[in-house]
């Protein structure tokens, strides 16, 4: 009772929520309390979420609400999108998978695909069916996206599409790729020669590569991509031949809030678990929390918890109205997720011992943290954006 109260009160406060929105929160959390917090340690360990689980959650109706009736969706609005993010996250980031897929790489398809993509792919992208993942980075190519150098050459009514990805999330069991290459090598700048393709698992001369280990989300699974030479026919072009970094960058702003609302979560989770464990674990006869080098520590992190929360609430909803936030999702992205990254260790500190052992969440949250201010745009990368919305 005490986690639901905390969990409840921190959500009341989070005033564009209707009735409808916290009705869908509700079924959604006792729907994960049954399929997927008794197993996700066994999904750690294995370092897979089944697919059967990806069917009951999109049998359920959780992913891709916001898909228009026209597709069988129900075109539920972004914060259906942004409690799924958060219900997944607060039991591990090992589920980001389903949020990539929900919140980030499917609007790939809705945003900019023709009709019969839609129709072919939208209806099993919701039901679970069919797994996407994005390749966009390469072994040689991250934040610099205009230098990757997988290349997709036309070749009569298809391309042929070759080169390598690298730390591609869902990388292993994605049925449906958004694939990111050059059509014109030689273009200047490099950016305008970049494309979009949708490449099915099953298309001669695709593979995967390694399943990648990682430090942290060990059950979502992260995947080298290979492709040679593989035959991608013209209707798969996912909008317009050349405008593939535009089209990317119109997505990075949804696609940067969600990883800011993830990291949000975990520091508020952190902080919670943290509070819970002061309270109870006791030295020299008192409670931990007593101790003002504690209680410090911890009115520290809960105002930059405050804080970061206050700042993502007004980017959502001005997100939701149409507004163009380069800057201000940029500034959220870099120091929500560094927030969080420094509350890890702090509160795992105050864990003690026990904060070492894998039985303890606050040891997850520890090594899953690290990767947030990497992923959506390194934060070196938002400070540069910072500084030249400042016309530096």
């Amino acid at each position: 009772m005490k986690n639901a109260t905390v969990k409840e009160a921190a959500i009341s406060k989070q005033s564009y929520f209707t009735e409808e929105h916290q009705m869908f929160r509700d079924a959604l959390r006792k729907f994960l309390e049954k399929e997927a917090i008794p197993y996700f340690e066994q999904w750690e360990e294995e370092g897979l979420v089944p697919r059967s689980f990806w069917k009951k959650v999109g049998e359920n109706g959780f992913l891709c609400s916001w898909i228009g009736e026209e597709y069988g969706g129900i075109g539920a609005d972004f914060l259906f999108t942004v409690i799924l993010n958060e219900e997944l996250c607060r039991i591990g980031f090992g589920l980001g998978g389903l949020d990539l897929h929900s919140g980030i790489v499917v609007p790939y398809i809705n945003n900019f695909g023709t009709e019969e993509q839609k129709r072919r792919y939208l209806p099993g992208c919701m039901s679970g069916d069919i797994i996407t993942a994005i390749a966009m980075t390469e072994p040689g190519a991250g934040s610099d996206l205009a230098s990757i150098r997988t290349t997709a050459i036309k070749d009569g009514d298809s391309y042929l599409l070759n080169g390598q990805k690298t730390f591609i999330s869902n990388g292993i069991q994605s049925d449906l790729v958004v694939v990111v290459a050059k059509t014109n090598p030689k273009a200047v700048p490099a950016h305008k020669g970049i494309s979009l393709f949708l490449v099915e698992s099953d298309m001669p001369g695709f593979s995967r590569g390694r399943k990648l280990k990682k430090i942290g989300l060990h059950s979502q699974d992260t995947a080298e991509l290979v492709f040679e030479n593989v035959k991608v026919p013209a209707a798969n072009l996912l909008g317009e031949e050349g405008n593939g970094f535009y089209h990317l960058m119109k997505e990075l702003q949804q696609e940067r809030i969600l990883s800011v609302v993830g990291a949000q979560v975990a520091a508020e989770e952190m902080l919670r678990m943290t509070i819970e464990y002061v309270k109870e674990r006791e030295a020299f006869g008192l409670p931990i929390g007593k101790f003002q080098n504690t209680q410090f520590k911890l009115a520290e992190m809960a105002t930059h918890v405050q804080i970061g929360r206050t700042f993502l609430d007004d980017l959502i909803v001005k997100h939701m109205s149409g507004e163009e936030l380069q800057k201000e999702v940029s500034m959220a992205k870099w120091w929500i997720s560094d927030n969080a990254r420094k509350m890890a260790p702090e509160c795992m500190q105050l864990h003690g011992g026990y904060g070492y052992m894998e039985e303890y969440k606050i040891a997850r949250w520890y090594r899953d943290i690290a990767v947030v201010p990497i992923y959506a745009g390194s934060n070196e990368i938002m400070k540069t954006i910072i500084a030249k919305k400042l016309g530096l």
